[in-house]
Formats: structure tokens, sequence, C-alpha cells
């Protein structure tokens, strides 16, 4: 297989293509989708994903390992998709601040995916034109992942609260520049009435997952580039790992806080990870203060035991976590079935229900 200017056109426009297909099949249409349909069509993306890495597994590898480029791109893509269920809580943090019906949630949400996804282009870009320039910049991904996996597991001892979206710099300055309506205009993004332009929450929120995800990218890109350096893989493990995002969102909506131990577990595969480059850093050392600007001659982990462990401990981290969840309910902790059904609608019900109780007994006291 040769990755060649086609190879990258026709890669592209497949993913517009499905990106396009999910927007008239599912988004077009505002609808609040049922645990089934997010099912299926989250196993459908991960059946695409592996059909795409066996094709790379048995097409394109290396003198002596057939196989590299396939084991490289499923490693990358289950750790990307492991990120990428991370941004599902900060993007459910999103959906609750800005109070977003549940129906209107996939069109923000498909189209802050896309728009992810070119951020991501541009920084896998560039991150391979840094590597071409300047290996040692090797050094600076492994220093910053170690960082993150450190900062990450302490704001999770210490529960830190998530930054509210309405706090963010961008969203506040947003409001102060253009009009934002008070309320939501059906799923539109801005509204055109009595000769007045404004913006709805709708947008306002979609720029806050934009932004939440390019934070994001800046540990997912450098994570990758530990396991291949091949901007192709690159691109095609966060192409994958993105497109079946919104479907996961709903599928996993309301089981995200079950999983208590996820965050410790991506902490360690951050931390592995940039072990690994630092490991790299060093194998092709040319810094003059290390060594003499020679190559440190260091054990280097193979890329099939980076899958391995990298599956093993997000296996760990949710058993563990189904392990937690199971000893709460037992102790009352919390309730035995989780109803994750119960949204705004319900609590509209709920109140309506108690308003009409309190008439009843208000028209008998009298």
């Amino acid at each position: 297989m040769e990755v060649n200017a086609l190879t990258w056109g026709i890669t592209i426009a497949v993913v517009i293509g499905f990106f396009i297909f999910d927007f008239f099949s599912h988004v077009r249409t505002p609808h609040e989708p049922t645990l089934k349909e997010s099912a299926w069509w989250s196993l459908f993306y991960v059946a695409l994903a592996s059909i795409f890495g066996a094709f790379l597994w048995f097409t394109w590898g290396e003198p002596g390992n057939p196989h590299q480029h396939g084991v490289e791109f499923f490693t990358g893509y289950i750790t990307e998709k492991a990120l990428s269920v991370d941004n599902l809580f900060v993007f459910a943090l999103i959906m609750g601040s800005f109070k977003i019906p549940r129906k209107y949630q996939q069109k923000v949400l498909l189209i802050g995916i896309a728009l992810a996804l070119v951020f991501r282009l541009a920084f896998i870009m560039a991150g391979a034109a840094v590597i071409n320039l300047w290996s040692d910049v090797f050094y600076l991904f492994g220093i910053f992942l170690l960082y993150t996996a450190v900062k990450l597991i302490i704001d999770e001892i210490r529960e830190q609260p998530e930054t509210d979206p309405n706090d963010m710099w961008v969203i506040k300055t947003l409001r102060r520049v253009i009009p934002v309506t008070a309320g939501y205009e059906k799923d539109h993004l801005y509204v055109h009435k009595k000769g007045q332009f404004a913006l709805t929450p709708l947008f306002v929120a979609l720029v806050a997952i934009g932004m939440i995800d390019i934070m994001f990218a800046l540990d997912s890109i450098p994570a990758i580039y530990g396991i291949t350096t091949e901007p192709y893989i690159v691109f095609t493990t966060n192409a994958f790992a993105l497109l079946g995002l919104r479907q996961m969102y709903f599928l996993l909506d309301g089981l995200l806080d079950r999983l208590v131990y996820l965050p410790y577990g991506l902490g360690a595969v951050l931390g592995f990870i940039g072990v690994k480059l630092l490991l790299h850093a060093l194998h092709e050392n040319k810094l003059a203060f290390v060594n003499g600007g020679q190559p440190v001659h260091v054990f280097e982990i193979p890329t099939i035991w980076s899958l391995i462990v990298i599956v093993s401990i997000l296996a760990v981290a949710v058993i563990a976590s189904v392990i937690k969840t199971k000893r709460d309910q037992a102790q009352g902790a919390i309730p035995p079935k989780w109803n994750r059904e119960y949204d705004e609608h319900d609590i509209a019900r709920d109140e309506k229900r108690t308003a009409s109780i309190r008439t009843i007994v208000d028209n008998k006291d009298e």
C-alpha cells in the first residue's frame, strides 16, 4: 500500500461522506435517539474501524514486520477511543450547562465533532512537520504527557470541579460582541428577526464544544505520535474514534458517572505513552547535552506490547469501576438501577403533577 495524495484525498472524502450521511439520516430531523439506535450505530462504526484496521494489517507493513502499521492503527484507535470517552464527560457538562433539549443535542455534537476533526488534522500536519524538522520534539511530547497524566490523576483525587463553559473567555466575548437569543429557536444556530441577526444558545454551546476539543487535542495528538509517526495512521485513528462519538454519547449518557476509575486509567495510559516517547527520544537523541549528542541505546517498547498494556490498563479501570458500582449499590449508596431517562421532561411532568395536587388540596381546604 502506498500513501500518496490520492490515498489522502479518497480517505478524507470518505470521512466527509460519513459525516454528511450522519447528518441527513439522523440529525437533520431533530429527535431523541433511542438506546437501541445508539448501540447499533456505535457497533457499526467500531466494525468499520476494525475492517479498515484489518485492511492495513494485510496491505501495509515494513520489511520484516508486515503487520506493523495494522498493529499501530489498532493501538492508536483504542487509545483515541478511550481518550474520546473522556471528552463525553465534558460534553455532558456543556449540554447540562446550556440546558440543551435532548432532541437538539445530536446537531450540536455532530457539527462540533466535525469541526474537531478539522482542528485535529491541522494539529496532525503541524506535528508531522515539526517531527521532520526536529526529532527531539519527542522529549517535549513525552514530558507534556507525563505532566498531563499526573495532573489528571491529582485533579481526580482532589475532585476538582469542571470548568463551567459559561465562564470560558471565548463564550463571554462572543456574547458581548454578538446578540444571543434568550431561548432556543428550534434547532437553529442563528436567527434573523425584524432585521436583527442573533445567535442562539445552540451555537454558543457548539463553540464551547469546539474550544474544549482543541484542548483535548493537545493531549491526544502527542499520545498518538507516541504510537506511530505515520501522519496517515494518526489521522485515520482520530477520524474513526470521532465518527462514532455522537452515538456513544447517547449510549453512555447517564452511565459515565459510574466509570469512576476511568480517569485514573486514562492518566496511566498517558503516563505510559509519555515514558514510551521519552525512551524513543533517547534512542533518536541529537541533543548535545545528552550523551554528547549521540543516541542513547535504551529499550524501546514494541508497538504490540503497547497495545497489550493499553488494553490491560483500560480493562482494569472499567472492571474496577463496575465492582465499585455494584458494591455501592449493595450498600445503598446509589439506586440499584440507573434511570438515564429521567431528564428535564420528567422534571416538568413531576412539577405539573405536584401543582395539580396542590390545587386539589387548596380547593378542599376552601
